[in-house]
């Protein structure tokens, strides 16, 4: 299908369903997913978001931000991560436990408010990575429409800025419980240490980046165009004060940059 193919397709899959409850997290794709969803179902859609000790605050409160302009009726709710058993612990399954939590307190919002379908922003793309998540989406029946429409990232970036959405150039996102090594238990003061570390690096002006949490070390990965910004004498001894003080010991630069789902490397025959 073309591009607008792809579009139309997804407006009448929307339209079809009827009412829908978006789990909004304020990324490229379900702020995209919103958007049209809002455009042709109206007040019969809602945007639900779930802040846990994984979503960092700036997302958050970019999200409130994005999605007032939308218009949409914007529900947030907890749903934390680290009180499910199994979670902390870290297993390669571990978005299993995240989304069926998270796809559940979403399915109870809809149904008070006589919202019939669940979806979620997951895309074509997606389908050529690991992710556990999607067994708990079928499980709990909660729909893809991006994904059924074909959609790949760089077709809802080109759209989104389209729709002068301010997220079509948004650096790609994950949870901060993304950032560790599978079998390393996820604590609250790890995660609060990536997230100050990575706020730390954006505030300096660097936008695709992770910083994964290997115990006392923290690797950096940054995306292709800002390896020589960063490769500066004194820049990097700021960071790697900065780092320390926030309580690694060691600070390195991962010499393959920034990819998704860089902790699956290590999975095999998944």
């Amino acid at each position: 299908m073309t591009l607008q193919e792809k579009y139309s397709f997804l407006k009448n899959y929307i339209k079809d369903l009827g009412s829908l409850a978006v789990a909004y997290s304020g990324g490229v794709d379900s702020t995209f997913l919103l958007k049209v969803a809002y455009d042709v179902l109206g007040d019969k859609v809602i945007a639900v978001t779930a802040t846990s000790s994984t979503y960092p605050q700036r997302e958050f409160e970019e999200a409130k931000r994005w999605i007032k302009d939308i218009g949409a009726t914007h529900i947030i709710i907890e749903s934390e991560e680290l009180d499910i058993e199994g979670f902390t612990e870290n297993p390669t399954n571990r978005c299993y436990y995240c989304k069926k939590e998270l796809f559940h307190k979403v399915k109870e919002e809809a149904l008070q408010r006589n919202i019939q379908y669940v979806a979620d922003g997951s895309n074509f793309d997606d389908l050529g990575d690991y992710r556990p998540g999607m067994q708990a989406a079928a499980e709990l029946s909660v729909v893809s429409p991006l994904k059924l429409s074909k959609m790949t990232k760089e077709d809802i970036r080109i759209l989104s800025k389209e729709l002068d959405l301010p997220t079509w150039s948004k650096p790609a996102f994950a949870c901060l419980s993304s950032r560790f090594p599978y079998g390393h238990k996820i604590t609250r003061e790890k995660l609060s240490m990536v997230e100050r570390a990575e706020n730390y690096l954006i505030d300096l002006g660097f936008r695709q980046l992770r910083v994964r949490h290997h115990d006392d070390t923290a690797r950096i990965e940054l995306g292709e165009k800002e390896f020589e910004r960063f490769v500066d004498k004194d820049l990097m001894r700021q960071v790697g004060k900065e780092f320390k003080e926030i309580g690694f010991t060691y600070v390195t630069l991962d010499l393959n940059g920034y990819r998704t789902g860089s902790m699956n490397e290590v999975l095999k025959d998944i």
